[in-house]
């Protein structure tokens, strides 16, 4: 099941519009205090920059919204960048931009579309992906069985993550939770049920 969508990794992309030099950064976070840690490393990067403007949106209903314009007109920077991710669905996502003011005024309009556009190819340079919840089942089983596993977790119903190789070889199996059932009986069909589960969690996945 889907839970929500947001970036899979940090980026960053540097823009020159009309002299002045916009850098985004984008980074997931799950918290506020990452969010906030983020802006803090970004910030004494650039300590000689013109404006560090930060917003981010987290929590699966992007209940946590927050922004500052660091000293540009109201309204024009990180508000719109907030926006920005929430029309684009997105969520536990960090994004602050750097500028080094350039000698040419913007202007609202000019500023929005400053600010948005690069936060949007930042954004799009991390890529934007899917957090699914999804179970990761640990078995152990005879090295004989591991081949067919490996040729069945071709039809995309699980996939198979770590592989330890001991005097059996444990094989960790991530799958939706609803085909958590469909899988057991596939693996208790090709062991005739000789294997043993070690464990069983969800988890949240980016995909």
């Amino acid at each position: 099941m889907i839970r929500y969508r947001s970036v899979k990794k940090e980026a960053s992309v540097e823009k020159i519009i009309e002299k002045s030099r916009f850098i985004a950064y984008v980074r997931p976070v799950e918290t506020r205090e990452e969010a906030l840690e983020f802006f803090d490393e970004i910030r004494n990067l650039h300590r000689t920059a013109t404006h560090n403007v930060p917003a981010y949106v987290i929590g699966e209903k992007s209940q946590l919204q927050w922004a500052s314009d660091d000293g540009e007109p109201q309204g024009t920077s990180g508000a719109p960048i907030v926006q920005m991710l929430v029309r684009e669905g997105l969520t536990n996502v960090a994004v602050m931009v750097t500028r080094y003011f350039g000698g040419i005024k913007l202007g609202t309009g000019g500023l929005v579309r400053a600010y948005t556009g690069v936060a949007k190819a930042a954004v799009e340079a991390a890529g934007i992906c899917d957090v699914k919840e999804m179970n990761t089942w640990t078995v152990k089983l005879d090295y004989s069985f591991l081949g067919k596993l490996q040729s069945l977790a071709e039809n995309g119903l699980f996939a198979i993550g770590n592989v330890i190789y001991e005097d059996k070889v444990t094989v960790y199996l991530h799958m939706e939770p609803e085909k958590q059932q469909e899988v057991t009986d596939i693996l208790s069909n090709l062991t005739g049920g000789q294997f043993t589960e070690l464990g069983l969690r969800q988890e949240l996945v980016k995909t």
